[in-house]
């Protein structure tokens, strides 16, 4: 999978390290949910390889990199078109949600985030979540986590009504830029000043499309399969390594402290 040849990259190494200087200025922060800001996308995979070995098929992660970022009646079709699981998406997905009942409840945060998202928020950056599970995933994923997501000033979920086409349209972080001009009364805010967080090829190429800077955070394994891949002003195997000062954004204040030591 490659991004539009128009897609300018300066992608950074896997390895971050601290800018001296900001290199691109941000105003918003727009966040995916599933394997960026919380481990679903590990539950995603141990759900769907558990269905498909019913019907003696494997789930692998060539697979699961076309599926990421769809909403859930896309992926679902594509799912079972590729894996040739003798059940239809509307059966899958009813087995799926049975076993995501069980298991959302227990998901965490993922390393890095909480330090970051509370950094954003008490710097009062704007921040958003932009996410392609429906309303009734996020609940469930949601309700154990609330001291992350309560953080955020505006979520904006799949199944919203404002968002048209789901990604790799750029339609979610529209409706995400502008619910959080909204929010705070700005007038104008230029995409290129809005920085996308994700996890998935498919979310990075909304990204691009929305003409915003990303960040891609890929699971090793999605990593794996994309050595390269173009488009992402920046990639990083964890949050843990994110460098606000390279998008002009507040420096950690530990990062301050020890600059000042």
């Amino acid at each position: 999978m490659t991004m539009p040849s128009s897609a300018t990259s300066t992608t950074a190494s896997v390895g971050a390290t601290t800018a001296a200087t900001p290199v691109h200025h941000i105003d918003y922060c727009i966040f995916d949910m599933d394997g960026l800001l919380i481990n679903t996308e590990t539950l995603y995979t141990e759900i769907t390889s558990e269905i498909l070995g019913r019907y003696g098929k494997t789930y692998d992660f060539e697979l699961k990199a076309k599926l990421m970022g769809l909403r859930e009646k896309e992926s679902a079709a594509i799912l079972v078109s590729e894996s040739g699981a003798d059940m239809t998406p509307e059966e899958y997905l009813h087995e799926r949600h049975l076993l995501q009942l069980e298991r959302f409840p227990h998901c965490v945060p993922l390393p890095g985030v909480m330090r970051l998202v509370k950094h954003l928020k008490a710097k009062k950056i704007p921040i958003a979540v932009a996410t392609s599970s429906y309303r009734k995933n996020f609940i469930l994923k949601s309700t154990n986590n609330q001291h992350l997501f309560t953080l955020f000033d505006v979520i904006v979920c799949g199944d919203d009504p404002a968002i048209q086409n789901g990604k790799p349209n750029p339609d979610i972080f529209f409706v995400a830029r502008d619910r959080l001009k909204e929010h705070f009364g700005h007038e104008e805010i230029k995409n290129e000043n809005c920085l996308v967080f994700e996890d998935s090829p498919i979310g990075v190429r909304a990204g691009v499309n929305a003409e915003m800077k990303v960040l891609w955070v890929p699971d090793e394994n999605i990593g794996r399969l994309y050595p390269v891949l173009e488009g992402p002003t920046q990639r990083l195997d964890s949050l843990e390594k994110f460098d606000p000062v390279f998008y002009d954004l507040p420096p950690f204040e530990d990062e301050v402290e020890n600059n000042g030591a």
